[in-house]
């Protein structure tokens, strides 16, 4: 078998930090291969050296593509010669079709004028070759997150790809989408297209790929085959973050005290469809030093639930009763719910939980800017002292207080909002989705983090859609089905088949 794509010893800095490191990665024609590593390894910078997002003569090293030196300067370019890269965050216009979509700037057009019956025609083959029915006039708006991919992808396959590219591809979907995207980047194998994988997902990297290369600290580690006796999930991790993980969760003593959060029969109605329950009269309680986590599948309430108690942040018509320490409490803003001891670390940390341009003392600061107020000013000064205060305790990683959180890895990124809500002092912690899109080894730093907060005698709320992570942090588990909780379960009775029976059941 020979290969499409070999880079030779690229190294790569950015202000005197060196972020690839004489990485080489050799990728077989026709096949999965699987990219990892902790996130700062180096894996989307390798990729935009490879794209041409970071040209030619920006760094050192040879690339050869297709049997030839590769010298983009421009993503236009490596695009022209095979090469497309579908990222996290899908680049498709909400409001054009999906036909509109797959051709946009490359439209098919005679003499400057859109032949819109061929390109409608053209995109229905497409679309049939990534398996989706959808009428090729069909918005963007109106499809799921997984459909969308799915549209990428024929659009990718609209410039005759040759390698394909996948920044972490199902992290945004559910089992069943995901399970569909994978068999679609297995069967492209037969129809001449290679792909690479950039994923954390271990089982789907041990489903798809074929081949596997390992990155850490901007060097490559190891590559090897998936076929190989040994190449488990356990010496992907043990690569990965350069130790065995013998353990995915921290050990945990739990010191459990009285009730601390209680909601009772509460109810939330769509925000826009208000004859809609979205939340149909749920009620819980989380106590002092306790992990409660919440599980459902994609659509069953959970975030919806938490950001209606967070200040009325979604849903209209909200009915119900909030206690704290038994005593009622009121939620109707968010900022009464921070003065009431809550706070609620987004799902979506790019789009609501961040200032992406804005430095980590800015957003470490942004919620309590009033602990550091006297007289409307801020004292700039104990501003950076509190920012370099949780830099240390949460060992974020950057090299400087100042470098914009947009430039920081995702688990960093995720340190410092949970750095944001802790120093506002809350008594009870929403985390929705804290390890959305984050690497093992970071994962592991983010469980512990929770576990010290709730060894202080908070009360944390666990909202995520790995079983595995509920089951292995959480003391107590809810399900959410249809907006209603339809289960309680003690950890020493939690498993994923009765969390699944609870999660699946539909109103009665």
């Amino acid at each position: 078998m020979t290969s499409i794509l070999a880079m030779r010893t690229i190294t790569k800095d950015f202000n005197g930090v060196r972020a690839l490191d004489s990485v080489s990665l050799e990728v077989e024609r026709g096949q999965v291969h699987a990219i990892c590593g902790e996130n700062g390894a180096g894996k989307s910078t390798l990729m935009k050296v490879l794209s041409g997002v970071y040209p030619h003569g920006t760094f050192a090293g040879e690339i050869y593509f297709d049997g030839a030196p590769a010298t983009f300067k421009t993503i236009n370019e490596s695009e022209a010669a095979g090469i497309v890269i579908i990222h996290q965050e899908l680049a498709l216009s909400p409001y054009l079709s999906i036909a509109e979509n797959i051709f946009l700037g490359n439209e098919v057009a005679t003499r400057g004028v859109i032949d819109w019956d061929k390109t409608n025609l053209e995109a229905t083959k497409l679309l049939a070759r990534v398996g989706l029915d959808e009428k090729p006039t069909t918005p963007i708006r109106e499809l799921g997150v997984g459909k969308q991919q799915l549209v990428e992808i024929a659009k990718a396959l609209s410039k005759r790809v040759k390698l394909l590219i996948l920044d972490e591809p199902t992290a945004a979907l559910n089992d069943d989408d995901s399970a569909h995207l994978l068999d679609l980047i297995s069967s492209l194998r037969g129809q001449g297209v290679t792909s690479i994988i950039i994923s954390h997902k271990l089982k789907e990297i041990r489903k798809t790929a074929d081949t596997v290369t390992i990155l850490r600290d901007g060097k490559t580690i190891e590559t090897f085959s998936m076929s190989e006796s040994d190449a488990t999930e356990s010496r992907i991790i043990k690569s990965m973050v350069g130790r065995e993980l013998d353990n995915l969760f921290p050990p945990r003593t739990p010191t459990i005290g009285d009730e601390l959060f209680r909601i009772e029969n509460w109810t939330v109605h769509h925000p826009v469809d208000n004859g809609r329950v979205v939340i149909d009269n749920a009620s819980f309680t989380v106590r002092a030093g306790e992990i409660v986590g919440f599980a459902g599948l994609m659509g069953a309430g959970r975030t919806e639930l938490a950001m209606s108690i967070f200040g009325r942040s979604y849903g209209s018509h909200i009915s119900g009763a909030a206690f704290k320490a038994g005593a009622p409490i009121s939620l109707k803003t968010v900022s009464e719910a921070i003065r009431n001891g809550l706070a609620y670390a987004t799902e979506d940390r790019k789009r609501y939980g961040l200032n992406l341009l804005g430095g980590i003392t800015v957003n470490i600061t942004a919620a309590a800017l009033g602990k550091l107020a006297r007289f409307g000013i801020v004292d700039r000064f104990a501003e950076n002292g509190v920012a370099d205060s949780y830099r240390r305790q949460m060992n974020i990683k950057a090299p400087s207080l100042s470098v914009p959180t947009g430039n920081l890895s995702g688990g960093n990124q995720q340190k410092v909002v949970l750095s944001k809500w802790v120093y506002s002092g809350p008594d009870v912690l929403i985390l929705d989705e804290p390890t959305r899109g984050i690497d093992v080894g970071a994962k592991y730093e983010i469980y512990t983090i929770i576990n010290e907060l709730a060894a202080q005698g908070k009360a944390i709320i666990l909202i995520s859609s790995e079983l595995p992570e509920l089951l292995g942090m959480s003391d107590r588990i809810y399900a959410i089905s249809e907006g209603r909780i339809t289960g309680e379960i003690s950890r020493a009775d939690a498993n994923q088949e009765n969390l699944m029976h609870f999660m699946t059941a539909g109103k009665d």
